[in-house]
């Protein structure tokens, strides 16, 4: 079993070569440009752990833009009590999906086992 966790977009995401993850809106970046992620706080290659303070050195993910979504639509609903007074307000958060090519360990690529 391969895979990291990543610092991105103030979270922190469980990643594995060959999926795909949401994270948040990387406005500037187009479908197919490449990205590589270095706030890589753990590490798991089999059985070796690696864990950063507060990042693993030398540890890279290289990932790939597929496009941007929104997230399904929040309500935000505001009422006064006993005023009559209403105010309807929605509101959807931007994400870009990312497809992980490849982790990286001090200048090697983790390979996943077949």
């Amino acid at each position: 079993m391969v895979y990291a966790i990543v610092e991105t977009g103030g979270q922190q995401l469980r990643m594995e070569p060959g999926r795909f993850y949401d994270v948040p809106c990387m406005p500037s970046l187009m479908p197919g440009t490449k990205v590589v992620l270095c706030r890589v706080l753990m590490v798991r290659n089999q059985s070796e752990i690696g864990v950063g303070r507060p990042w693993v050195g030398g540890a890279l993910v290289r990932a790939r833009v597929m496009h941007t979504l929104k997230a399904e639509k929040q309500v935000v609903l505001r009422r006064r009590a006993k005023k009559k007074s209403r105010r309807k307000q929605g509101h959807r958060r931007r994400f870009t999906r990312l497809l992980v090519d490849s982790i990286e360990a001090h200048g090697q690529q983790l390979q996943v086992p077949a």
